[in-house]
């Protein structure tokens, strides 16, 4: 397999009315019916592209530019029973999930509480170490840097690539967007530098503006989140419907953290639901922005 994964999703070859457009029927029915979605999955700490719940090509590169143009509403909710075991062949589904981190999906056979903020594996301790059982995720939909107008993929991060106020530069998802927001810079309109911390036990990754996309980069982005692919990739879906190496994936990539790293921690709201087994401490601020927009801007700039 080649490392450079634009070698599978180079668009540039493609006629401009193939882009983005859905699959046929045709198609589906000689494919038996399998998943056309295109993901990046960030197990074991290195990118690796997946078609059709095939992984098809790794890049073992610490970093990856893209532009997010589309993300899920709400960060959502996997319970898995058991430890996870990267030797197994196989990985039981998710014994209980939400979309929206408020209460199970109706379609979960036996969920585990009413609610999440009153469910025994929302406590801290309830997983490995310090973590909770239930593990949070967030899906964004994202197109690389080199190859705006080709496919788009979903990319599914974990709790500690989400929350928490980050630091020297390194930023979650949750801290990364409210910086932009306050120079009222969408994220959608910059390249953002996704990078492995290698500082962290298990997958965690850590955000960056790059550059600002031109006006033109910014038409083709915006009309990519609003693809049949970029819905497809944000919505969420889990339990029997999975694949078997989709299922091994979610285990993997929201493996617990061990107990002596800081857990990720909800929005504050959230967190005052959460059972009473031990104090919870109030989510930390984003931080503070120390530059002006003018300052920012040239930085891209110089860059």
């Amino acid at each position: 397999m080649a490392g450079d994964m634009t070698l599978f999703s180079n668009g540039n070859q493609l006629p401009a009315y193939l882009k983005n457009r859905e699959m046929d029927a045709v198609t589906k029915n000689l494919m038996g019916g399998g998943s056309l979605s295109k993901r990046i999955s960030i197990r074991g700490g290195v990118w690796r592209l997946l078609s059709g719940g095939k992984e098809i090509a790794v890049n073992e590169d610490r970093s990856m530019n893209f532009v997010i143009v589309n993300a899920a509403e709400k960060t959502s909710r996997s319970f898995y029973e058991g430890a996870y075991d990267p030797d197994a062949e196989k990985s039981a589904s998710a014994s209980c999930w939400s979309a929206d981190s408020e209460k199970p999906d109706a379609t979960v056979e036996n969920p585990q509480s009413p609610t999440c903020a009153t469910c025994p594996k929302n406590i801290k301790g309830s997983g490995q170490g310090d973590s909770r059982a239930c593990r949070f995720n967030h899906r964004l939909a994202v197109v690389l840097e080199n190859d705006l107008g080709g496919d788009v993929f979903q990319l599914t991060l974990p709790a500690a690539s989400i929350f928490g106020s980050g630091e020297n530069g390194k930023l979650p998802l949750n801290a990364y967007v409210k910086f932009l927001a306050g120079f009222n810079v969408p994220v959608t309109c910059v390249v953002t530098e996704a990078r492995f911390d290698t500082s962290a036990s298990t997958p965690k990754l850590t955000f960056k503006a790059v550059r600002p996309l031109t006006e033109d980069e910014s038409a083709v982005c915006e009309k990519a989140g609003q693809t049949a692919a970029a819905k497809q990739a944000i919505t969420f879906t889990v339990g029997k419907s999975d694949s078997k190496q989709k299922q091994l994936e979610n285990k993997a990539e929201f493996a617990p953290e061990p107990k002596e790293e800081k857990s990720a921690e909800p929005a504050a709201e959230e967190a005052e639901q959460q059972p009473k087994k031990r104090e919870t401490k109030a989510a930390t601020p984003a931080p503070k922005a120390a530059k002006d927009a003018a300052d920012l801007l040239k930085e891209w700039d110089d860059d």
